[in-house]
C-alpha cells in the first residue's frame, strides 16, 4: 500500500456532464414555474400618480426683457442728451468768454479815447482860462461899484472888497471849467453849484438850487448891483438860472454844456433880478 493512499486529494472532482445538464434543467424549470405563477397571479392595482404643476418662469419673461431693453434705450438716450447739453454748455461758455474779452477790449479802447478827449479838452480849457484871465487882468478906468448897469469890461476886483471880493475871485478862477448838470466842482459845475461853492468860501451856506438861491437874500434892482450879488433868471422863487455879478457890468456863471463857466457882460444874457447876501 502506498504511503500517500490515505492523503486526500486537493483537486476538485470533475463534474459529470449529465449532472450539470440536470441542474440546468431544474433551474430552468423553476424559473419557468415562477414566470407562469407571476402571469397567473391577479393583476396589481395601477400606481396612483399626481400631476404637480410647476410654476411657469417664462410667463413675464418677454415683458421683463422688453422693459429692460426700454430702460437700456432710455439710459442711452439720457447719456446722449447729457452729452449734447454738455457740449452746448461748453460752446456757450466759450462764446461768453470771447464776448466778455471783446467787451473788455472795447471798454478799454473807449476809456483810452475818452481819456485822450478829456486831456485835449482840459488843455483847451486851460488855454481858454489863461486867455480869459489875461483879459481880466487888464486894468480898467472904472473903480466904482456903479449905480447903473454897465457893459464895461473892468474886472470885479477893481471894486469888490472883503467877502464879496473872495466870492468874485472864486468864480473868476473857475472860468473855463466844464458845465455839467448837478456838478459841484472842483472842475465841473452847474449854475447853482458854482454859486453855492463861491459863497461857502466865505462861510455862507446857500441852498443848493436856483429857485431857493433867488430868494436867499435881499432883493436889489439891476440898477443898484454890487460885486458879489447873486443874479437870477426867471422870477424870484422859481428862477431857472443864477450867476454872480463881478462888477464892471459883467457876471460869471456856469451857462451850459457848450460854453461852460464864462464871464460875460450883462447884455449877453440880461438877468431878471438880483439878491444881496453880503
Amino acid at each position: 500500500m502506498s504511503h500517500t493512499a490515505l492523503i486526500p486529494s486537493h483537486r476538485k472532482p470533475r463534474r459529470n456532464a449529465s449532472k450539470t445538464a440536470l441542474r440546468a434543467g431544474v433551474a430552468g424549470g423553476v424559473l419557468s414555474t415562477i414566470a407562469v405563477a407571476g402571469a397567473a397571479a391577479p393583476a396589481q392595482a395601477e400606481p396612483v400618480t399626481q400631476t404637480i404643476e410647476m410654476p411657469t418662469i417664462t410667463a413675464g419673461l418677454s415683458t421683463t426683457v422688453a422693459a429692460s431693453a426700454e430702460a437700456t434705450q432710455q439710459v442711452a438716450l439720457d447719456l446722449e442728451t447729457q452729452a449734447s447739453e454738455d457740449a452746448a454748455a461748453t460752446t456757450a461758455a466759450k462764446a461768453a468768454k470771447k464776448a466778455k474779452a471783446e467787451a473788455v477790449r472795447k471798454a478799454e479802447a473807449k476809456k483810452k479815447a475818452e481819456a485822450a478827449a478829456k486831456a485835449k479838452a482840459e488843455a483847451a480849457e486851460r488855454a481858454s482860462r489863461t486867455a480869459e484871465r489875461t483879459t481880466l487882468s487888464t486894468p480898467s478906468g472904472s473903480s466904482s461899484s456903479g449905480s447903473s448897469v454897465s457893459t464895461a469890461s473892468a474886472p470885479a476886483s477893481s471894486s469888490a472888497t472883503g467877502s464879496a471880493a473872495s466870492v468874485v475871485s472864486f468864480v473868476q478862477m473857475q472860468v473855463g471849467d466844464a458845465y455839467v448838470p448837478g456838478g459841484t466842482g472842483p472842475n465841473s459845475w452847474d449854475c447853482s453849484g458854482l454859486v453855492q461853492a463861491a459863497f461857502r468860501t466865505v462861510g455862507v451856506d446857500l441852498p443848493r438850487v436856483s429857485q431857493s438861491q433867488s430868494t436867499a437874500g435881499t432883493q436889489v434892482g439891476l440898477g443898484n448891483l454890487q460885486p458879489g450879488d447873486i443874479l437870477y433868471w426867471g422870477s424870484a422863487g422859481s428862477a431857472y438860472h443864477v450867476g454872480v455879478y463881478v462888477g464892471g457890468g459883467q457876471f460869471v456863471g456856469a451857462q451850459n454844456s457848450s460854453t461852460g463857466v464864462v464871464q460875460r457882460p450883462l447884455d449877453y444874457d440880461m438877468p431878471t433880478g438880483a439878491v444881496r447876501i453880503l
